[in-house]
């Protein structure tokens, strides 16, 4: 588990920020309707937060790595 973490400390840490700042798109700026598909309850914003999170950060570690190898090199 440690080893996981340690390589992926980028995607494990925008995962997180991103749940937090969906949850928080819900709760300040949301849908006062409910109609609105993704900000009308907390989970389902907090979820598009979570993968736009996880796919920021997984870019993110595929770059690094990149640029660690080519340092390598």
């Amino acid at each position: 588990m440690r080893n996981f973490l340690r390589n992926n400390l980028l995607t494990v840490s925008f995962t997180l920020a991103g749940a937090i700042a969906g949850f928080l798109y819900w709760k300040f700026i949301g849908c006062l309707s409910g109609t609105c598909f993704i900000k009308s309850v907390w989970y389902m914003s907090t979820l598009y937060g979570m993968a736009a999170g996880y796919v920021a950060g997984s870019l993110l570690t595929d770059l690094v790595r990149s640029f660690r190898k080519e340092k390598k090199a």
